[in-house]
């Protein structure tokens, strides 16, 4: 059995099975975010490089109600994103999955931003019966990663309605400073439809008739035959969490949820209990690794966050019953779950080789963003 080690530069340890350890007292994540994932994170650009993108994004769109697409989740980086566009004077179109797991707080977030900010916000409800269904059998599954359902719904929804409205521009708040660093053993990629469909096919009793789907037909078609081009714009642009926070706080009346991801029921519960408590994965060390790599968290804080509790003990309790008591399942069913061998993306049909090859075209085409012509 491996002995337990911690990276010395950044937090991450051997919970990620992966982990490779070297002299120089960096890991194997670490060092792929110097070697590569770094090269995401543009801080060099002119300081009129934002302001000639969105007038490419206007020009695209110029004959368009809207000219381009944001998600919302109300979070702080979607959140900020949607302060950032409207700044740069484009006309973004919102888009929020609702899959019957929202907070409160999210909600307001969304609602008092997108009226502050006059965005129009479309929101995609999804069938409550039919994704519980997929839920219930990704949690049966015994996989590690069971957001790939919400996860996909949500780039999938923001693919297509693209492609429907013609908006050649998806702007995310996805960002190499903050999420660059995350073991493919604790979560694996979401963009995988042929995993969700082989986990429901083993797990699920109803049909999925509604439930947005993404091929990887439908990847090249709308991204590289249309043209439609997914930009994480906080990578070009000196991003920093703490500060975006502050000033959403201050400007627009945001509020704090606690953590990340955590404006999602399903989602502080996937963080704060299930991954800790079936895989030991605490998805802590992967952000704030991430974070200080960056040069936004020093690795004595992070340590000192680790040491606390991921979420007060009386949410987790909550959570817990509420989680159980929504997806159908019995004291007795969900502990069999928790106990039930851990089990791998990989033991189930999916088309992990073919997302990993097309990985590579995907970083070719995003480094295209930079080439800015007048």
């Amino acid at each position: 059995m491996t002995s337990y080690r911690i990276c010395e530069r950044c937090v991450m340890d051997t919970s990620a099975k992966e982990i490779v350890f070297y002299d120089d007292g960096r890991c194997s994540f670490c060092k792929d975010f110097d070697d590569r994932i770094s090269q995401e994170i543009h801080k060099d650009l002119p300081d009129d490089f934002l302001h000639k993108f969105a007038e490419k994004v206007k020009k695209a769109g110029k004959n368009n109600e809207y000219d381009c697409l944001i998600g919302i989740s109300g979070g702080v980086d979607s959140s900020y994103v949607a302060y950032l566009t409207k700044e740069l004077g484009l006309r973004p179109l919102a888009i929020h999955l609702d899959n019957g797991w929202n907070s409160e707080l999210s909600v307001s977030n969304i609602e008092k931003l997108c009226d502050k900010l006059d965005i129009d916000l479309d929101t995609t409800v999804l069938d409550w019966n039919e994704f519980k269904d997929i839920q219930q059998s990704f949690l049966k599954s015994s996989i590690s990663n069971v957001e790939i359902p919400t996860d996909h719904a949500i780039w999938a929804v923001l693919v297509k309605t693209a492609a429907k409205l013609n908006i050649k521009y998806i702007i995310s708040g996805s960002n190499a400073a903050t999420e660059s660093i995350m073991p493919e053993s604790w979560l694996y990629t979401s963009k995988d439809s042929k995993v969700i469909r082989s986990i429901h096919k083993k797990f699920g009793k109803r049909k999925m008739k509604s439930y947005p789907f993404l091929t990887i037909f439908d990847y090249f078609e709308k991204l590289f035959v249309r043209g439609i081009k997914w930009v994480p714009i906080l990578n070009y642009m000196d991003f920093d969490k703490a500060k975006a926070k502050a000033f959403l706080i201050s400007e627009y009346d945001w509020r704090d949820y606690g953590g990340k991801h955590y404006e999602s029921i399903f989602t502080r519960f996937f963080h704060s209990y299930y991954l800790m408590e079936k895989f030991g994965y605490d998805l802590r060390r992967s952000y704030s690794s991430a974070e200080i790599c960056s040069g936004q968290l020093s690795r004595d804080k992070a340590i000192e966050d680790l040491n606390l509790p991921s979420a007060e003990a009386g949410m987790l309790a909550s959570d817990l019953e509420y989680v159980k008591k929504k997806l159908g399942f019995s004291d007795l069913d969900f502990d069999l779950i928790l106990r039930a061998e851990n089990r791998s993306f990989d033991d189930y049909p999916n088309n992990y080789k073919l997302w990993s090859a097309l990985a590579r075209y995907v970083r070719f085409f995003r480094k295209r963003i930079t080439e800015i012509h007048d």
